[in-house]
């Protein structure tokens, strides 16, 4: 993929996040350079294995598209979540692998800590 067309694609996805993050009345995403690279490195390694899993590596929350379920969407909208990065690759197959990476991490399952930072869509 082209640099121009992967801004293009990051542009898109910050949107789509922060589109989200306004409909559950929290404060916008900023791109981040290192989570950038972290999230294109690890969409690398899985479009190399062909295996969509979690990175045990990381320090920051992460999502991995195709997985069915709320927690990615709610790692997606975390209210503390301040900056983001995406990174996407291509497998041998032609599947693609796309990573976004978060910062502060969310999804954190301490009792309160899903109803303060996920608020129910505004109407």
């Amino acid at each position: 993929m082209s640099y121009s067309n992967f801004k293009q694609f990051t542009n898109k996805v910050l949107k789509a996040l922060n589109e989200n993050h306004a409909q559950h009345g929290v404060p916008p995403l900023k791109l981040c350079k290192k989570l950038k690279q972290e999230a294109q490195q690890y969409s690398e390694t899985l479009a190399s294995t062909r295996i969509l899993k979690y990175s045990s590596e990381s320090s920051c929350g992460q999502s991995a598209w195709l997985h069915p379920g709320t927690g990615h969407f709610t790692a997606m909208v975390w209210k503390n979540t301040r900056k983001t990065g995406v990174g996407k690759a291509s497998a041998s197959d032609g599947s693609s692998f796309v990573v976004a990476r978060y910062f502060p991490a969310g999804n954190l399952v301490n009792q309160g800590f899903f109803e303060e930072n996920v608020p129910p869509p505004k109407k």
